[in-house]
């Protein structure tokens, strides 16, 4: 537990944060945790998993927050990575077999194996009780039931199999 710590510390004193009219302390950039897991069963089966732990930096709009110069083109690529992000959940919650845009931006890229066939996934979604952000809470709330209507597939026990994405395994 203590690495883990470490690992969370060290990536949060790299992750970006700014000023702008809404929030002195705005998150400029997602943060993705991955733990890779493995075990042994008593069996001798090798059992692993990846968890990835993604604190997504909050959608801006651009005139609510008066974001200029690397503001604004921080709050652009925030909300470019979110809207890519909305457009994958679409493509997997299509009834029709349609293309899942995972190379449309860096975050849905890493979250493929993620998303995909053999996983599951929780969102939690922070709201505010504030009567100035309801019109962005209730965007969030939205979101987040467009994601809960998404089916990933059955889950598969994985024994013995590397993740899809082993490449990018430290």
């Amino acid at each position: 537990m203590e690495e883990i710590e470490v690992w969370i510390a060290r990536g949060a004193s790299h992750r970006a944060a700014g000023a702008h009219a809404l929030n002195k302390d705005s998150s400029r950039s997602h943060s993705i945790v991955t733990l890779y897991i493995k075990g042994t069963m008593p069996s001798g089966d090798i059992l692993r998993s990846k968890l990835n732990l993604v604190d997504l930096a909050g959608s801006e709009r651009l005139d609510k927050t008066g974001a200029t110069g690397d503001r604004l083109t921080e709050a652009k690529a925030i909300n470019k990575s979110l809207s890519a992000l909305g457009d994958v959940i679409a493509a997997l919650s299509s009834e029709k077999k349609v293309h899942v845009p995972f190379r449309n931006s860096k975050l849905t890229y890493l979250l493929q194996d993620s998303l995909a066939g053999d996983s599951k996934a929780l969102m939690i979604v922070t709201a505010s009780p504030e009567i100035a952000n309801a019109n962005e809470t209730i965007c969030s709330l939205k979101f987040a039931s467009r994601c809960h209507d998404c089916a990933l597939g059955v889950a598969r026990k994985n024994v013995g199999r590397k993740p899809l994405l082993s490449k990018f395994r430290p």
